[in-house]
């Protein structure tokens, strides 16, 4: 997928994520062919196994997003949608025109039975998206920002195809934040691109798992 992806394994000794089976399998993936097929064979089981971990990383995004962007705004975008997590809750929360992208087109299966997207993208965040600049109202991007996935390289296009007034929501892994993403987000700032709204303290995203290392939550409106 990424230069990033590349460096997982390395990554992953720095920031203690030793994890076991298909969770410990996707960070140390060498790059996003393997990642797709790993997602694609923990598609079935993922929502089940990510509740069981107490996966918090959809509950900051969306708390987040409900507190900068009104009810209502379309479309939105959920970056790195996987099984549909997050885009079960927007409707809920009266967002109800969402389209998804993920690289996994095992887990965008999933997603698709929940029927909650307008549309569905097989894309990977990191390279050009087929978007029009501006496009979306705004953008969400949960557990896509860390060890083996995206690194800062995936920021810019994020930016580009939310309109001006629109936000961008994320999480990211805090050993990439100090590594690469907070000096992105700073040139982009000074490009006046975006302006941050809000950096969340740092939090471990599944406390289910010991071996998590702490992430946090990111709010930009694009200028």
């Amino acid at each position: 997928m990424t230069r990033y992806a590349r460096d997982a394994s390395r990554e992953g000794a720095l920031t203690g994520d030793k994890h076991a089976g298909l969770l410990g399998a996707v960070y140390d993936a060498g790059g996003g062919d393997e990642v797709a097929r790993l997602y694609d064979r923990w598609a079935e089981t993922y929502d089940a196994e990510m509740a069981t971990a107490g996966y918090r990383h959809p509950s900051i995004c969306l708390g987040l997003l409900t507190r900068y962007l009104p009810k209502g705004a379309a479309p939105l975008l959920d970056a790195g949608a996987g099984t549909g997590l997050i885009g079960e809750w927007l409707g809920i929360l009266g967002y109800p025109d969402v389209e998804g992208l993920d690289i996994s087109a095992g887990m965008l299966a999933v997603a698709a039975k929940k029927n909650v997207y307008s549309a569905l993208h097989k894309l990977a965040l990191g390279s050009d998206l087929p978007f029009a600049d501006d496009h979306f109202a705004g953008v969400i991007s949960a557990g896509v920002f860390t060890t083996g996935h995206v690194g800062a390289e995936g920021l810019d296009e994020l930016v580009r195809i939310c309109r001006p007034g629109g936000v961008v929501v994320l999480t990211v892994k805090n050993a990439l934040w100090e590594s690469e993403f907070e000096a992105r987000v700073l040139q982009l700032e000074g490009a006046g691109k975006v302006e941050r709204l809000e950096e969340t303290g740092p939090y471990v995203s599944m406390p289910g798992e010991a071996a998590t290392s702490p992430s946090r939550g990111l709010v930009l409106r694009a200028k």
